[in-house]
């Protein structure tokens, strides 16, 4: 072999490790009314018309929610949050901050226009860190995000 074929051999290896170290992950979150599904495993079929309805049940019922939904776990890394609008009859949205202090120096994403029926990606690079994410057009609870090595 020669040089030049090695060198093009690690050239193509290092790109390739790159690449998969800096993948963009996609991970799936659907909203119901007043709620993500995925960390409270159930759907509560809460019945929802507008935002005014959420804000009754939350009321109600996020304390216990919230001390029995599941944290998401992520490493460091890109990822782009798929956001379903399952059944809500009203437009939604999504917001991933920092939590406490993390809000000022943590990297976050929001964004709304999600209709019935309907998904919208939001792409971030996440950094180690406590966040929360919830939408404030269909109000949630505000569920936890741990990203740690």
């Amino acid at each position: 072999m020669t040089n030049n074929y090695i060198k093009v051999v690690i050239v193509v290896l290092l790109t390739l490790l790159w690449q998969m170290s800096h993948a963009n992950e996609t991970v799936k979150l659907t909203q119901t009314g007043c709620q993500f599904i995925e960390p409270e495993s159930v759907d509560n079929q809460f019945i929802t018309n507008h935002a005014e309805d959420c804000k009754a049940v939350n009321t109600k019922t996020s304390a216990t929610r919230l001390a029995n939904s599941k944290t998401l776990h992520l490493k460091p890394g890109m990822y782009t949050f798929r956001v379903l609008n399952k059944n809500v009859p009203y437009t939604l949205g999504f917001w991933l901050r920092g939590e406490g202090l993390g809000r000022l120096t943590l990297p976050s994403v929001s964004g709304g226009g999600i209709e019935t029926g309907q998904s919208r990606d939001y792409s971030i690079k996440l950094t180690e860190g406590k966040y929360l994410y919830s939408c404030p057009l269909n109000p949630t609870p505000n569920y936890t995000l741990i990203v740690a090595n």
